[in-house]
């Protein structure tokens, strides 16, 4: 398996409040996580980083080989609800972080699957033969879309595009959505936050991996939505079943 990330803060914000990691946590087996913060001048900054440090931490202590799927999504969504209770747990114990959050999408890949969980509006992509949305988006937008108000190509406009219906620290306690999803040789999952999906269609990141070697890839995707205008923080990690 290959791994590769790149954060970078984009064209226009002053300050960073995305964050990710990606390792080896056994043989043949990778984990992934990207986090978008929100929140006061450096709340989102905190929020996020400490999600990354308590997500990867909890995962490293509690991964062990021949965990099945149900096992690694149990895994994830207890890290995950760890995390956001120790965010939640800060905020409350400083009055300038209150309502600090974050969001995540968080993998471990093994040989044949890739399983995730997320919480907000951070995303994963399959790519393979085509580009396929793993995640679907816990969003004002979103709940738009599905009960059928707004099209997906008038939420690409809409003035509330980047209102997130769930996150990380805003509550006690969260709940992850889950997804299983198998993968084959030279598959590639896509973790990213929405300073990627926002400035750069679908269609332009499936070109990008298409025509370019994998290695290359996570800093095309940057350039390309820093390119499109670079509104936000842009967060790129990808786990490729790719041998070198």
């Amino acid at each position: 398996m290959q791994l590769y990330s790149k954060v970078d803060i984009g064209r226009v914000r002053a300050s960073n409040q995305d964050a990710a990691d990606v390792f080896m946590i056994a043989d043949d087996v990778a984990f992934a996580v990207v986090c978008d913060g929100m929140g006061g001048a450096s709340g989102g900054d905190i929020a996020s980083s400490t999600a990354i440090s308590d997500i990867s931490d909890y995962v490293k202590r509690s991964y062990y080989p021949g965990m099945d799927n149900e096992k690694i999504t149990q895994l994830l969504r207890n890290a995950i609800s760890s995390a956001n209770y120790n965010i939640y747990k800060i905020s409350q114990e400083n009055s300038e972080l209150n309502g600090m959050g974050t969001t995540v999408v968080a993998a471990i890949v093994t040989n044949d699957h890739a399983v995730i969980c997320h919480v907000g509006d951070s995303r994963a992509y399959l790519i393979s033969d085509d580009i396929i949305q793993i995640t679907t988006d816990h969003s004002v937008v979103q709940s738009l879309i599905e009960s059928g108000k707004i099209t997906a190509n008038e939420a690409k406009n809409f003035p509330e595009k980047n209102v997130i219906t769930r996150a990380l620290g805003v509550e006690p306690n969260v709940f992850a959505d889950a997804s299983v999803v198998p993968m084959k040789p030279d598959d590639k999952l896509l973790l990213c936050t929405d300073g990627l999906t926002n400035f750069i269609e679908t269609s332009d990141i499936l070109e990008i991996f298409n025509r370019n070697h994998t290695s290359f890839v996570a800093e095309l995707l940057v350039n390309a939505a820093n390119s499109g205008g670079g509104g936000d923080n842009i967060s790129v990690v990808i786990v490729s079943k790719e041998r070198g």
